[in-house]
């Protein structure tokens, strides 16, 4: 048998006489940012400011007044930041978090009764019709208002009512009720009627990095001079310098837990590993221990240690992989037999995605009797070690196929303690579960941005991600590739082909990421498949970083552009412009006072030369079309003057295939 439904209730109940009475004559709708009514938190960065809109309006033609309330979590009192009347019932409102951690804000609107009074006074007085009258009321509201007031608001309004009463002029009487100081002052002192509160609506406030950081990943394993040794974390800690040389500050490991070596898998995913295959680190825990455990040929905890501490050194983070799956070989598979899903032969139960089979792999049950809440504490536990030895920013493996109240206890728990921790989610899934797993915590995620090659796509990407509700939940990290993905866009593209993705993920988002190899354009493929030929994630790959037509001194310098220009350290802000030519997309991106404006045009073809007439955003400026613009190229530091709307431009991609430019008005005296 099913449970019983709950007994139904009405769809409709009129609304009876004492409710109405009761209910609040000014509306407060629409507003923003919010999501989901409120159930979420929309997110925000330290310093940061929060724009604030709502639609406030109610019946008749009195003026009403709003402020936006809000407060950091620890913060007891609340701080007020009075909204600003747009017009067409809109208003907004900017307040700055101060703190990590959460952050509420609500709206609070009134009639404003003196608003009311000097907007009827000046109206009338200006259209010449007798205001003796409304003088006389105007003493009375002074009054009314000195009696609700506190002591020293009270004082100062008395004053003004005295002033008034002194004055003989009419025109004096008038400007003294209608001056800037005055209308300030009872504003301040008035005690409103019919005053509303919205609901309250959570902010998710995190560091910057959370925003803006440009990830650098590689394997420890491979980091060696010889397939025959196994780097080390001493090994990686030769490599910090280039990498923080190359402008990178989030240093990210796959797995570097024991892995293994049941079902072990070989070179390029084969089913039969040889003697010495190292095995993927995703097939997660052996006798040597299991997701608190280092692999014991990578050395250390101190090593782990040391290394944590040379990376800080060098202004680099390290970011690890939290991937929840087990070799068969985890130490929890007998200690905790109750976590994992069993068939009815006694088998356990390998990860599938037919007809592909994983053997090396099997996943936990998060529902199973004897997981709750259990498995869900030594998960959590898990993650608390890591970030006790340092560990900033995890890179959640595939988070989608795990429960999201999971996901929205585990990060509220650790941020609560730790509110520099920051999670990535290794999503390539739908956009629903995208978006809801940036609402329950996530603070960025991969992103389509892989697989958007064309300008169409690309524009219409770029642009949804500066729209509701994406951009108040979701942080995209334009990750260029990683040891899964080899993009197809680059398999044959050659160096111009690198670069193109590198230039849209540099500019387009503050967050990107690049798997080491991109640098030396590696671009070797499984047949048919967007996966890398010898994969790094079954055997070990030793580099020569400084191999001829690799594309180091691109990189640095596209990331010294974005540490540079504060308008590249979001993807949002971004607006597509104009360019006649579907092989060119044509970006502009700018900080809110408009004091750091970059436009940035990739040609999209790798092959061939690209022209264009394209327009200068001289409305942006509020200048006409014929203004004087000064231009900068950030890539080789060549300066001029452009003058009118319309332009061209040409790109070889064979010699760079892409522009950078910081414009700004030509100032005349």
């Amino acid at each position: 048998m099913t449970d019983p439904m709950p007994p139904v209730e009405p769809l409709y109940r009129p609304l009876d006489l004492e409710t109405a009475i009761d209910l609040p004559r000014i509306a407060i709708e629409q507003v923003a940012p919010m999501l989901d009514d409120g159930r979420f938190a929309v997110k925000a960065v330290v310093g940061q400011a929060v724009t604030v809109t709502a639609v406030v309006f109610a019946d008749g033609h009195d003026q009403l007044g709003a402020a936006v309330l809000w407060r950091d979590e620890q913060d007891p009192s609340w701080r007020r930041v009075p909204l600003q009347e747009l017009g067409n019932d809109r208003w907004q409102a900017q307040f700055t978090p101060t703190h990590m951690g959460r952050a509420e804000f609500v709206i609070e609107a009134w009639w404003d009764r003196y608003g009311s009074y000097t907007y009827e006074l000046q109206k009338k007085y200006a259209a010449g019709v007798p205001v003796t009258l409304e003088l006389q009321e105007g003493e009375l509201l002074l009054q009314q208002i000195a009696e609700q007031a506190s002591a020293t608001q009270a004082e100062r309004v008395l004053r003004l009512l005295a002033e008034l009463q002194q004055a003989q002029a009419l025109e004096e009487r008038v400007a003294l009720l209608l001056a800037p100081d005055s209308v300030v002052l009872l504003a301040e002192a008035s005690r409103h009627p019919h005053v509303v509160r919205s609901q309250r609506y959570p902010v998710d406030v995190e560091r910057l990095r959370a925003q803006f950081a440009s990830w650098y990943e590689l394997f420890p394993r491979s980091q060696t001079d010889s397939e025959q040794r196994h780097g080390t974390f001493r090994d990686v800690i030769t490599r910090l310098p280039d990498i923080q040389a190359m402008g990178f500050d989030v240093l990210y490991f796959p797995p570097i837990h024991p892995i293994g070596s049941s079902h072990r898998k070989g070179r390029n995913n084969s089913l039969v590993a040889g003697e010495n295959d190292p095995g993927s680190p995703y097939a997660i825990g052996s006798e040597e221990g299991g997701h608190e455990a280092i692999h014991p040929q990578l050395g250390s905890v101190e090593d782990f240690r040391a290394l944590v501490s040379a990376a800080r050194e060098h202004d680099l983070e390290i970011a690890l992989d939290f991937a929840i799956q087990c070799s068969p070989d985890h130490p929890w598979l007998s200690e905790h037999p109750g976590w994992f899903s069993w068939r009815p032969d006694g088998s356990i139960r390998h990860a599938e995605n037919p007809p592909k089979k994983y053997e090396d792999i099997v996943n936990v049950d998060f529902y199973n009797t004897e997981a709750i809440p259990s498995l869900w504490l030594a998960l959590r536990d898990v993650v608390r070690g890591w970030v006790e030895l340092g560990v900033t920013q995890f890179r959640v493996d595939n988070p989608h196929t795990k429960p999201l109240p999971f996901w929205e206890w585990l990060i509220a728990d650790i941020r609560t303690d730790h509110p520099q921790v920051a999670f990535l989610a290794e999503a390539f899934t739908r956009p629903a579960m995208m978006a809801r797993l940036g609402k329950v915590g996530y603070s960025q995620s991969y992103t389509y941005f892989t697989w958007r090659n064309t300008k169409a796509e690309l524009a219409a990407y770029f642009t949804e991600l500066n729209e509701a509700p994406w951009r108040d939940c979701y942080r995209p990290n334009f990750f260029v590739n990683t040891p899964d993905i080899n993009p197809a866009f680059l398999h044959h593209n050659g160096r111009p082909g690198f670069l193109i993705r590198a230039a849209l993920a540099t500019m387009g988002s503050g967050l990107w990421g690049m798997y080491s190899g991109f640098e030396l354009c590696e671009a070797a493929a499984v047949p048919g498949k967007e996966e890398y030929l010898d994969s790094e994630k079954y055997q070990l790959r030793p580099r020569d970083y400084y191999a001829p037509g690799n594309i180091v001194s691109e990189i640095t310098q596209l990331n010294r552009i974005r540490r540079q220009n504060p308008a590249l350290q979001t993807h949002l802000g971004l607006q597509v412009y104009t360019a006649h030519n579907d092989n060119i997309l044509y970006f502009g991106k700018r900080s809110a006072d408009l004091e750091n404006f970059i436009l940035v045009a990739v040609c999209l073809d790798p092959h061939n030369a690209q022209e264009a007439h394209f327009e200068l955003p001289l409305w942006e400026f509020g200048l006409g079309d014929d203004a004087a613009m000064h231009g900068e190229d950030l890539m080789n530091g060549h300066t001029w003057t452009w003058h009118g709307k319309t332009q061209w431009m040409r790109i070889e991609p064979w010699h760079q295939p892409f522009g950078i430019w910081r414009i700004r008005p030509v100032r005349t005296v």
